[in-house]
Formats: C-alpha cells, sequence, structure tokens
C-alpha cells in the first residue's frame, strides 16, 4: 500500500504545474486521498480532498479558484492542477489519505481503524 507522488518542479509567479500520486495497493475510489503542503518553518496544511465513491472535492481557501484535483479511476492516479502560482505556494507537496472538516478543510486521515498513507513528497518552488 502507497502512494507514488510526482510533477513538482521550479515555476515563475503566474504559472501551472501538474503534481500527480500513482496510488499502488488500494483503490482511490474506496479511500479519499488528497494533498498537503508544508512550507520551511510552517506546518503542513491541506490543500485540498477528493472523496472516495462520489469523487466530492475539498478545497483550502488559499488555493479556491486557481488548483484544482481530479483522478483518472483507470490510472488509480490523482492529480492537483495548479495555476496562478504564487511565491506563497513554495513548500514540499505531499499525497496522503484524507477527509474534511466540518467546513470542508481538508484534513490528514489519522487514527486506528484507518488506512492512513502518505506519499513521499515533491518539491514545488515558485520563484522568478
Amino acid at each position: 500500500v502507497q502512494l507514488q507522488a510526482s510533477g513538482g518542479g521550479l515555476v515563475q509567479p503566474g504559472g501551472s504545474l501538474r503534481l500527480s500520486c500513482a496510488a499502488s495497493g488500494f483503490s482511490v475510489e474506496n479511500f479519499a486521498v488528497g494533498w498537503f503542503r508544508q512550507a520551511p518553518g510552517k506546518e503542513r496544511e491541506g490543500v485540498s480532498c477528493m472523496s472516495a465513491s462520489l469523487g466530492t472535492t475539498y478545497y483550502a481557501d488559499f488555493v479556491k479558484g486557481r488548483f484544482a484535483i481530479s483522478r483518472d479511476t483507470a490510472k488509480n492516479t490523482v492529480y492537483l492542477q495548479m495555476n496562478s502560482l504564487e511565491p506563497e505556494d513554495t513548500a514540499v507537496y505531499y499525497c496522503g489519505t484524507c477527509t474534511y472538516s466540518s467546513d470542508g478543510t481538508p484534513t490528514a486521515l489519522s487514527g486506528d481503524g484507518y488506512l492512513v498513507v502518505w506519499g513521499q513528497g515533491t518539491q514545488v518552488t515558485v520563484s522568478s
């Protein structure tokens, strides 16, 4: 059971990147998978989460309208399309199994009885 993230890189402000998260050992149709990020000196924060069966999407306020999460069930892969990138988006991005709070904020899944899986991080740097 694992997640493999890829697609990070260096991009200029206003540019775009697409991150990929390939799942193995479980289906993204059965477990919610999303994206998180951690900037230097800051705590990890939820970016987006896609629910399992219905594929409902949830976003942090700071990426609404700029980022889009999607999935390809045939490839068992979840994507994060990031547009209008800002220097503040610079961080290591991780994919992982997720949930969401009552206000729709994406959060990491944790606790006994849950499938907690994290991919390795991929660096996104937004700089001119």
